[in-house]
């Protein structure tokens, strides 16, 4: 059964092939591969970046300091270059695109996260291809995404694709650093991803985007968990976007988890930032990995951050190790009071109840088994 909903990820390395600026003859020929999976019944979503690298081409290279206003300066003016180029690019092969930009807060409420999940599947069905970019020209450290690789995982959860596929330029994960060691191996296949893989994830080497091998890693385990394959892969391997979607073996392949998050867990997972952590003590722990329990009072060690109810919190155990995440029923203020107390004291210390669990096990992600 070949793919019906396909998201690309076109890193800053891949438009410029090393450059510092636009390869606008390589964009050209990405365009084309995606027209031919269009012209097979595959729908293309592009998550592109580019646009500083884009708004630094056309102001002729100024010299800017590093600050947050300049590169929201350069994302301003590149982001219209971007897109321009990207509709004279499809518009070659007869096809029309619509721009999505996105912040944090975006994905983080709940309707905003739909609004957007329907204007996605409203360009698709008019034979329109999204493009999506982060909105850095207004995008603060406070509400980014931070990286593309994150934001075109996310952008798979919100079109329910079957394949995510992140180009960059290297030809996949290695078992050590093919910068460095003339002997690493490709690794063609990922079924777990763990400390030892994360290990090998290096970081950034062009200098031009966000993103290294180690957001690759974070974006492939967002959306392995809810249902969707993930591939990494050189974007300059000859006809590499039409290869993954024949199914043919390129770059490093990570398999689904077998049994996927429904939509409001795959939210959870992969919208709204973590605004604070509770920290589990070991039979609380166990009870929630092994037992499929919801997490009770009783078992919260402690509390960090400042968040309100129905925020987002990490959960993690006495080492900081993060092996859930989770809606709360329960503000911090108020979970300082209860943290450690019986589900039944909890009326009588805050003089109101808003149910036994603090995080309910359908407002839950669980990262880790035993």
């Amino acid at each position: 059964m070949s793919y019906q909903r396909v998201v690309i990820k076109l890193g800053t390395s891949v438009l410029t092939s090393g450059s510092n600026k636009l390869d606008k003859a390589h964009m050209v020929e990405l365009a084309r591969q995606m027209s031919l999976l269009v012209r097979s019944g595959i729908e293309v979503v592009l998550c592109t970046s580019g646009a500083i690298a884009a708004g630094r081409e056309h102001l002729q290279y100024p010299e800017l300091s590093d600050s947050m206003p300049n590169k929201q300066l350069l994302a301003a003016v590149g982001q219209s270059q971007l897109i321009l180029a990207w509709t004279e690019f499809f518009s070659i092969y007869g096809l029309h695109v619509g721009q999505l930009l996105l912040t944090r807060a975006d994905l983080h409420d709940r309707e905003r996260y739909l609004n957007a999940r329907d204007t996605i599947n409203a360009l698709l069905e008019n034979n329109i291809i999204p493009i999506i970019n982060e909105n850095d020209a207004v995008a603060t450290n406070e509400i980014k995404v931070g990286d593309n690789d994150n934001l075109s995982a996310r952008a798979a959860l919100l079109c329910d694709a079957d394949l995510l596929v992140l180009l960059t330029d290297q030809k996949g994960l290695f078992d050590a650093d093919p910068r460095s060691n003339p002997n690493a191996k490709l690794i063609v296949s990922v079924d777990c991803i763990d400390d030892k893989l994360r290990l090998l994830a290096g970081g950034a080497v062009s200098g031009l985007g966000t993103g290294g091998m180690a957001t690759k890693l974070e974006a492939a385990d967002i959306a392995r968990r809810s249902g969707v394959e993930v591939i990494i892969a050189s974007g300059h391997h000859p006809e590499v976007i039409t290869k993954l979607a024949n199914k043919e073996s390129v770059g490093t392949h990570f398999s689904v988890i077998e049994s996927p998050l429904e939509s409001r867990k795959q939210w959870i997972l992969a919208g709204p930032a973590t605004e604070g952590k509770l920290i589990l003590d070991n039979g609380a722990r166990k009870a929630v990995i092994s037992g499929g329990s919801s997490l009770l009072p009783k078992g919260i060690l402690s509390i960090e951050g400042n968040f309100e109810r129905g925020a987002t919190v990490q959960i993690t155990d006495t080492s900081g190790r993060i092996f859930a995440k989770g809606m709360s029923r329960y503000c911090s203020r108020a979970l300082t009071l209860i943290a450690g107390k019986h589900s039944n004291q909890v009326e009588e210390l805050l003089g109101y109840n808003n149910g036994v669990a603090v995080v309910h096990r359908n407002d839950m992600v669980v990262l880790e088994s035993e």
